[in-house]
């Protein structure tokens, strides 16, 4: 019985219910042992707001207003106020928003695990992804080797590490810089490269062109690159990290930039997160990181969609 199926009978819920237990306790699971790992290791739990004034302008990821606010499509920005307010180490389990994104690994509403810690840069941050995913393989009694999707993928320290550069030339039809010129960066990703990320052991997928840096810092000496990367899990894009952009008016300019992109496309253009921009100035050397953790439990149940871990899929409630 599909769990994902919109036009279930109510006569379906219990058998499908039954089915989805084991998943949603194996999530319970997961979430505490991810607060039990970074309270171990000195960090905060922090909740901010989920409305705010303005969301970090982004082309392709589309805000949720309400009235004069935003719901959050990442606590990013509230976050990094309380990195330059001098909290060190912080995480947080939050919920998410999104309009426009419902699919197989998509859902409008998610939860995002985001930790941030000053002094170190993206490479160190890596270190502490391997640790978290080792924590919790032991915490549910899995070993090192995580069963997914027929694949037997290695947790053990360290990883793959592959630049993207490296990405294109292994598995891409088109280079890297053909990619870009021609707006075809996102398609071969999904159709050609993703397949083969994650598949013996989880990969870091780094050093993105300074075009897709976001909020990430361009690399020392190198400025065509960014200090970023993304983690893949049997061909699943799981996190999204980098060493933190602390120049508020760089930062101010790829929001500028964003912001016209997104009126020439015709999407809502929302105000300039000012308040951020102003606490950057004081933001220390920091790395930080989004994960998603219905696909995290999505790879540690076994599950191929994201709605066979969640209790309740949008068009339930």
């Amino acid at each position: 019985m599909s769990r994902g199926s919109r036009n279930r009978s109510r006569e379906d819920e219990p058998a499908v219910f039954e089915a989805l237990k084991p998943r949603l306790v194996l999530r319970a699971r997961i979430f505490q042992s991810i607060r039990e790992f970074f309270t171990s290791r000195g960090y905060l739990e922090t909740e901010t707001p989920q409305l705010i004034s303005a969301p970090a302008p982004e082309t392709h990821i589309e805000s949720i207003s309400i009235q004069d606010r935003y719901l959050h499509t990442s606590p990013e920005l509230c976050m990094k106020r309380l990195l330059a307010l001098g909290f060190p180490k912080i995480f947080q389990i939050a919920r998410c928003f999104r309009g426009g994104e419902r699919g197989e690994l998509h859902l409008p509403e998610f939860s995002l695990l985001e930790w941030y810690r000053t002094g170190i840069d993206y490479r160190s941050l890596m270190e502490e992804c391997e640790a978290l995913f080792l924590f919790l393989s032991h915490q549910l009694h899995m070993g090192t080797r995580l069963p997914h999707r027929g694949l037997n993928i290695d947790l053990e320290a360290p990883w793959e590490r592959l630049s993207v550069q490296t990405a294109f030339q292994r598995y891409g039809s088109l280079s890297l810089d053909q990619a870009l010129h021609d707006h075809l960066f996102d398609q071969v990703m999904v159709e050609e490269i993703e397949p083969h990320l994650g598949v013996n052991t989880p990969t870091f997928l780094y050093d993105y062109p300074a075009s897709l840096a976001a909020l990430a810092r361009l690399k020392p000496g190198n400025p065509s690159i960014a200090e970023r990367f993304e983690i893949y899990v049997g061909g699943i894009e799981l996190a999204n990290g980098f060493s933190e952009l602390n120049d508020a008016h760089e930062q101010r300019f790829r929001f500028e930039n964003e912001l016209k992109e997104r009126a020439l496309l015709g999407k809502p253009v929302s105000p300039m997160p000012e308040r951020f921009l102003s606490a950057l100035e004081s933001m220390p050397e920091a790395a930080g990181i989004a994960l998603g953790l219905d696909r995290l439990v999505m790879v540690f149940s076994g599950a191929r969609t994201i709605d066979e871990v969640v209790a309740f899929t949008p068009e339930e409630v």
